[in-house]
């Protein structure tokens, strides 16, 4: 499988726009256009890339430029593990071995709500919509909530982990400091223009 070694985290069934630009990489997407196929997206970092990475489907070209250069809009899809690493072409391969979650306990009622009012206290603050309904009912919504979290090192401890369940606790026990963090943040903005001095609002 084509891999394509970023600094980000992709997950499934979310949404990743690209910016394609080096040869090598304008040739992977070409081949995978033509073939319908998928590339796999894994995490790089000064030490190389990391083992566990998801498969990324185009689903649309949104802008192609006279150099070749193209502005593309990929899904999550498939989690993978490397097996073996392959480097005769220009761009990266590897063989991979495919996981899904394995069978677990039901996720604990006051696990899902403790995630879903700080999900929803998250994206008061930012100002945004709450979910969708059609969402809440996915297998893996522990996906999509983790999608206003930039941590890459949150966000690849979630991908690699096989249980919906153990997810959502870990989202639970995550979301309240991140909370507080976006709200001191958001504070620290507000009164930044006036050249106030930073006093946190209650419970922060």
């Amino acid at each position: 499988m084509p891999l394509f070694p970023l600094q980000v985290v992709l997950l499934p069934r979310t949404s990743l726009p690209l910016h394609i630009f080096e040869e090598r990489y304008k040739q992977m997407i070409a081949e995978a256009l033509r073939g319908k196929t998928e590339f796999g997206v894994v995490q790089a970092g000064e030490k190389g890339i990391v083992n566990t990475g998801c498969t990324a489907s185009i689903e649309k070209v949104l802008k192609e430029y006279a150099d070749g250069r193209m502005d593309i809009l990929t899904v999550g899809r498939r989690r993978f593990e490397i097996i073996l690493l392959n480097d005769e072409k220009s761009y990266l391969r590897g063989a991979v071995e495919f996981f899904d979650d394995e069978p677990s306990d039901p996720i604990p009622a006051d696990v899902r709500q403790r995630v879903m009012t700080a999900y929803n206290d998250i994206r008061t603050l930012e100002e945004e919509e709450p979910i969708a309904d059609s969402n809440l009912a996915d297998p893996q919504l522990s996906f999509l909530l983790a999608q206003v979290v930039q941590d890459l090192d949150f966000r690849q401890t979630l991908l690699a982990m096989r249980s919906e369940a153990d997810r959502m606790r870990r989202l639970a026990e995550f979301f309240p400091t991140f909370t507080s963090r976006r709200r001191q943040l958001q504070h620290v903005r507000a009164v930044a223009p006036t050249n106030g001095h930073a006093k946190w609002p209650p419970g922060a």
